[in-house]
């Protein structure tokens, strides 16, 4: 009997110090009840137990409850893939042997950034900043000049008549991109805290007491509209170019190839299962083709009347089905810019968590003679992948690379945004 009451008092003694377990405390969990500790988790610090958002005090948002996702941003699980060229090297470049990389979880824009972004972009930048730097972010839309080819409508039509809206931006060069991201950063910031730095306007008081009361309601107003601090979570990581990695693994999307216990039913060549360009499952859409590319020499869209693609040139960026990931047309449309430095043996000299090349390092510029013109190679040359209207299907591949100018700006090229998933356990 003394047994059984002793196993007894042991069972409520383990159920008592369960009870008494500490609230689990996460980054975006808040502030926790407190109502099983004796210190109330979240309104207190756990080390020194000194409480938070005391006046005069150290100061912890209350109200986080994680990231926000930002306009048009589509979450993107990181995870381990085998980066690089998964079909025949056809060019002999060897310039993106496999590699096992993990890349950290992340956002980016579900499509490629569209005319109307751009012309809202000016529009902001001709009311805010200089005559020049508005000059400066002018698309080039002389890329559509040809001499050999009437593409003169698109010169002036393009980039601002209402039917080219939700068509990519093209004539962007990397710079013109990087500027943007940065731009973004900021208007998108402003907009989710509401506004910054505004004074409310009205009629002006009469008196010179009236007159300073209102000066110092005014400043009140405008340090409690201040520029938000990154502790507070309402401002929102940068918009940024994707690495080369991010881009990749993206555009892959093989989180939809996943089998239990991390097993992966195959690979991908494209976007999309299978090695063709056409819909092999769809009920209603098989046999169609699931991306804007050149389908052969002279042949940019089919037949009227059953056009294959639908685009002789570029096409709406929610146009096709987008891929595992939610993104749309990771592949044709136009080639997108990303982050990286061109070098042939990056896949070479590369981390294997979060690979970049930013700089030169371990592969200077000096080795390619560009100055001799011996190479097209140098500190400016910046990736672009993904292929477009224009090119044939081979380029569609997302294992495959190219580069140009970071000065530079094509009809085939545009971009879209990429951002840090902050907090994340994933």
């Amino acid at each position: 009997m003394n047994k059984i009451k002793l196993v007894a008092l042991v069972f409520v003694g383990l159920i008592g110090f369960s009870s008494c377990k500490k609230d689990k405390l996460g980054s975006a969990l808040g502030f926790g009840s407190g109502k099983t500790s004796s210190v109330n988790i979240g309104s207190a610090s756990t080390a020194t137990g000194i409480a938070y958002n005391q006046k005069g005090g150290f100061q912890v948002e209350k109200k986080f409850s994680g990231q926000t996702t930002g306009p048009n941003l589509v979450f993107i699980e990181g995870g381990r893939f085998t980066m690089g060229t998964v079909e025949e090297d056809v060019l002999g470049t060897h310039d993106n042997i496999e590699r096992t990389v993990s890349v950290q979880s992340f956002y980016m824009d579900e499509t490629e950034i569209a005319n109307i972004h751009w012309l809202e972009y000016l529009y902001a930048v001709q009311k805010d900043s200089t005559q020049e730097f508005y000059e400066s972010a002018l698309p080039d839309t002389t890329v559509w000049r040809n001499d050999l080819a009437f593409n003169d409508p698109y010169v002036e039509q393009y980039l601002r008549f209402p039917g080219f809206r939700m068509y990519p931006v093209v004539g962007v060069s990397w710079k013109q991109a990087n500027d943007y991201c940065k731009w973004r950063t900021a208007a998108v910031n402003k907009q989710l805290a509401g506004g910054y730095n505004q004074v409310a306007e009205g009629k002006a008081p009469k008196g010179k007491k009236a007159q300073a009361k209102a000066a110092a309601a005014a400043t009140q107003r405008t340090v409690a509209q201040s520029k938000p601090t990154i502790e507070s979570g309402k401002v929102l990581p940068s918009y940024r170019l994707p690495t080369e990695a991010e881009w990749e693994y993206a555009a892959k999307a093989l989180i939809g190839t996943i089998q239990e216990d991390e097993n992966q039913s195959n690979q991908r060549i494209y976007p999309w299962d299978g090695p063709y360009m056409r819909d092999q499952f769809g009920k209603k859409t098989k046999g169609k083709m699931l991306a804007n590319f050149k389908r052969g020499r002279g042949d940019y869209a089919g037949v009227a009347g059953k056009s294959n693609d639908g685009a002789i040139i570029t096409t709406e960026v929610y146009s096709y089905a987008p891929n595992d990931f939610g993104l749309y047309q990771m592949a044709g449309n136009v080639n997108e810019w990303v982050y990286d430095l061109y070098r042939p043996l990056s896949f070479q000299d590369f981390n294997d968590l979060n690979p970049i090349r930013r700089n030169d390092y371990l592969d200077k510029s000096n080795l390619y003679d560009k100055k001799n013109n011996n190479s097209l190679i140098d500190n400016k040359s910046r990736v672009y992948k993904g292929g477009s209207w224009a090119d044939v299907a081979y380029w569609l591949a997302p294992g495959t690379r190219r580069f140009i100018d970071e000065d530079s700006s094509t009809s085939t090229i545009g971009f879209r945004c990429a951002m840090i998933s902050a907090g994340r356990l994933k």
